[in-house]
């Protein structure tokens, strides 16, 4: 399918071609806009420019749709783990069982073959009170100075040593001695051990499963902040390492991966403050208030986040299987009970997010706070790899924004 669109500009008509995606959405191809018209465009947040083609993830903010190299998060949340869903994500399909085994045993040797001193070297010189985010950040740019000769593939080990990174930050903020990576283990239920294990106790299942579902949730939503970042350096040619990094930075911001915690403070000081709903509820209504209802809305969904529907189900099952009665999430599911149903958030479109429920599941699992983001990087890892990998692979342009200079005219110093 091709088209094309005709551009009036100072009664001079140009022609610019249509390109079409797979689920037929349509854009214009300005890239020769400037040198036919002098003109460009001025898009403030990227809110309607696409900056590359890409076969990884699909939104459909406006049905509430999310895809996974095709396949719906509905589906892969049911019959897909983290680790297959990785896999899907890095090769474009999904793995046979002997794929997916050998994924998994490449992922276990760098562990094995690697004893990790020279992480633990640099890792103990962080002051305690360092940001998890900054010492996750720091720690991904300098594996790449730690691979060992024989392993070449960077793409395992980002995936190999970022779980025992998050752990150490961890274990560390708690006094806790590091626990070693178990290869007898499955992926999620090496996080799982690595930060909470005491003795030889297995990881509880339940935890596991809530947070294996979580890190799927999380791979990968086409261009937000942080993959745009990865995707910005890898145009640079700026390594991995330093790319994801970079990503961790990026999602590290209060509106974008931080929001998790922004939401379980909310929520708290709802419920400390009396938990009288339809005063907070009015609040969020009022513009010269400054109080905002985190976890509401999003740039892209215009309907429910389907993330939320399914994270909202992890949330009532773990607190039911593990019998832990969270005055936190009742107090969040009636908050969106009263909120969807008020006129104000329904011309809006102001839905529940992913963020609503996410950071009561880490709750329940035992994460603290400043950790809800380090998880957030741990499922979007295998996104933030595919999408550098796509930009290598299709050989795309150095991305470099133009901008409208709105400063002094040209002067002479005096």
């Amino acid at each position: 399918m091709c088209g094309i669109v005709n551009c009036n500009i100072n009664g001079i008509v140009k022609t610019f071609p249509v390109i079409y995606g797979s689920l037929n959405e349509k854009a214009i191809n300005i890239s020769t806009l400037r040198e036919q018209t002098g003109y460009i465009t001025f898009d403030p947040g990227f809110k309607n420019t696409s900056i590359a083609k890409s076969s990884i993830s699909f939104v459909d903010g406006e049905k509430g749709i999310l895809l996974y190299r095709g396949y719906p998060i509905e589906e892969i949340i049911q019959k897909c783990t983290f680790l297959k869903t990785s896999y899907l994500l890095l090769n474009g399909e999904l793995p046979n069982e002997k794929q997916l085994h050998n994924f998994s045993y490449m992922i276990n040797q760098v562990n094995i073959s690697n004893n990790n001193t020279k992480i633990l070297q640099i890792f103990e010189k962080y002051p305690i009170n360092t940001h998890p985010m900054g010492i996750l950040s720091s720690l991904s740019s300098i594996l790449e100075f730690m691979q060992e000769e024989n392993n070449n593939n960077i793409f395992i080990h980002l995936l190999a040593k970022f779980p025992i990174l998050a752990a150490l930050i961890y274990r560390k903020k708690h006094g806790l001695s590091p626990v070693n990576y178990d290869n007898t283990l499955y992926y999620t239920s090496n996080i799982v051990n690595m930060f909470f294990a005491t003795n030889n106790d297995k990881p509880n299942y339940i935890i596991v499963d809530a947070l294996d579902k979580l890190l799927i949730l999380h791979a990968d939503h086409e261009q937000n902040c942080s993959t745009t970042t990865v995707r910005l350096l890898s145009s640079a040619h700026v390594s991995l390492y330093a790319s994801i990094a970079a990503g961790i930075s990026a999602l590290w911001g209060r509106l974008h991966g931080g929001a998790n915690e922004a939401v379980i403070e909310m929520l708290e000081n709802i419920l400390h403050n009396g938990g009288n709903i339809k005063k907070w509820i009015e609040k969020a209504k009022n513009k010269k208030d400054p109080f905002r209802l985190m976890g509401f809305g999003h740039r892209i969904y215009k309907n429910f986040d389907p993330r939320a529907i399914i994270i909202k189900q992890v949330a009532e099952n773990i607190m039911k299987k593990l019998k832990f009665n969270n005055p936190i999430l009742q107090l969040a599911k009636e908050l969106e009970e009263v909120a969807i149903n008020d006129s104000y958030f329904i011309e809006k479109k102001l839905y529940p997010n992913i963020d609503f429920y996410s950071g009561i599941i880490y709750q329940a699992i035992g994460i603290p706070k400043d950790m809800f983001t380090v998880m957030f990087a741990l499922g979007r890892l295998p996104g933030w790899i595919a999408h550098w990998k796509e930009m290598r692979l299709n050989q795309e342009p150095l991305v470099r924004p133009r901008q409208i200079y709105v400063g002094y005219k040209k002067r002479n110093i005096l």
